[in-house]
């Protein structure tokens, strides 16, 4: 939405009245507008299809009834939290503000404000994984889980309906907030203090506007950026090869192709998650990288340079995240290209000592992406292209995935992901940053949690390196430059 629309809420509460707070979330989140006290009314979830134990539905409507806010139009472009606070008996009406370490929770949601003219004030756009995270959403509320998502309790449709076949899951339906507090927060706040200006958009707005992309030089992907539809993915390799940039500053990115359905409130991706005890349908025809009929046959690896079928993650013994696991950081490779430049790290071509980038900190990881590679005489690895990865994309910074067992710090390898295709690896397997270029230039972090460590600052090589990607990057290149 843009400032000066309106915004629907849809509510669902057993207090007599709530109100909303608006936060924006910059260098500091900051509340900009309270609402009066709303009358509450309480409503149920939808029902799931095959009942069990959750007793909701991730692929349905929720359809409550909707409550609108107007968006006042001078209110800046941006990620804004809204906070709900129930009031009446026994309730705590003047319920703490909200600050930077009390974003993630219940009672949450967050929207997006677009500028009306884009490229106003940046040639830079922030996009927000939004279909990630409905993929993610448990519904869960805070004294109940239901665990109705993708990836617990689904939805399967066979597509005898003559739409698409697949698991289904609908936008709208309440959540609270996660991703958002881990990823988005501490690097949008970097942006803002840095001096960095961006405008944001989510997935959906990516999808629906071809256009979109026209007003900006540099697009970028935050995080864990999974989900992706093919006029996402059309319309920014079209951006691409108009000499735009990318940062992926995400790892994961672009595994899944889901397709919007229902006016685009809900979106089918035939995955390989269970339902039940059952596999629906192997091999799970959405996934990018395998030939057709059996998947997508447009390897992720042609537009991020890297995929998690060469990567892996860490979680915690009981399956969450984000996990701990080991703090090597990369090994530095060409150490003269602009992207380390006055980082001071050494690649070991002088004097035998090579420097790791992000070193003691947790970087690799919780999820990261790598490309297939071989070593040549000296010891520098080399995208060998074998798994679609541009002839151009140059290897920066490199760590093995290199387990000892299968529980190695609860480490699953990419192909782990994806075993009704690989049942085993058959090559080295590893954590990639690197850099091509095809018309515009893309970067790749190759990590989910590079927006972590550069958002609080804990490793200056990490900062400089990202000031230098949005340095060189935030312009497009222009024909004879």
């Amino acid at each position: 939405m843009t400032a000066g629309d309106f915004l629907a809420l849809h509510v669902s509460t057993d207090a007599p009245i709530y109100r909303v707070r608006f936060y924006r979330l910059g260098e500091e989140l900051e509340m900009v507008r309270e609402s009066v006290w709303q009358p509450g009314s309480l409503h149920s979830a939808p029902p799931h299809p095959q009942g069990p134990p959750a007793g909701a539905s991730p692929a349905a409507d929720w359809d409550w009834p909707a409550m609108e806010f107007s968006i006042p139009p001078d209110w800046r472009t941006g990620i804004y939290l809204v906070q709900f606070i129930e009031g009446g008996p026994g309730s705590e009406d003047s319920a703490p503000l909200l600050d930077g370490s009390t974003i993630e929770g219940f009672e949450r949601e967050f929207f997006i404000v677009r500028p009306r003219r884009p490229g106003e004030h940046s040639r830079i756009l922030y996009k927000k994984s939004t279909f990630t995270r409905h993929a993610y959403n448990k519904s869960d509320r805070r004294d109940l889980e239901r665990t109705a998502s993708l990836y617990e309790n689904p939805v399967y449709l066979d597509g005898s309906d003559g739409g698409p076949r697949g698991h289904k899951i609908s936008l709208h339906r309440p959540g609270g907030v996660i991703d958002l507090a881990y990823w988005d927060a501490p690097f949008i706040a970097w942006l803002e203090r840095s001096g960095y200006p961006v405008e944001y958009c989510t997935d959906l707005d990516l999808h629906e506007n071809p256009e979109l992309l026209s007003a900006y030089d540099l697009l970028l992907s935050v995080g864990h950026d999974e989900y992706w539809s093919q006029a996402m993915r059309s319309q920014v390799e079209e951006f691409i090869s108009a000499r735009g940039n990318v940062a992926f500053f995400s790892a994961n990115t672009c595994w899944w192709r889901i397709h919007p359905v229902d006016q685009n409130s809900a979106f089918i991706s035939d995955t390989d998650h269970q339902v039940g005890e059952d596999y629906p349908h192997l091999p799970a025809t959405d996934q990018w990288w395998p030939p057709m009929p059996d998947g997508v046959g447009v390897p992720e690896n042609s537009l991020t340079g890297v995929s998690f079928r060469n990567g892996g993650m860490w979680a915690t013994s009981d399956g969450t995240w984000p996990g701990d696991r080991p703090r090597a950081g990369y090994s530095v490779q060409h150490a003269d290209h602009w992207v380390y430049e006055g980082t001071g790290l050494r690649d070991g071509s002088a004097d035998g000592v090579q420097d790791h980038l992000g070193a003691g900190t947790p970087l690799i990881g919780y999820e990261c992406d790598g490309t297939a590679f071989t070593y040549d005489a000296e010891g520098i690895a080399w995208a060998d292209g074998s798994d679609g990865t541009p002839d151009s994309f140059l290897i920066l910074g490199i760590h093995l995935l290199n387990p000892t067992h299968d529980d190695f710090h609860h480490f699953k390898l990419g192909h782990w992901n994806c075993v009704a295709r690989e049942p085993a690896v058959t090559s080295p397997r590893a954590a990639t940053m690197g850099v091509y270029t095809a018309g515009g230039t893309v970067f790749t972090a190759g990590t989910t949690d590079w927006p972590v460590v550069c958002g609080r600052e804990t490793d200056a090589a990490v900062v400089r390196v990202t000031r230098n990607v949005l340095d060189r990057l935030r312009t497009r290149t222009t024909a004879d430059r």
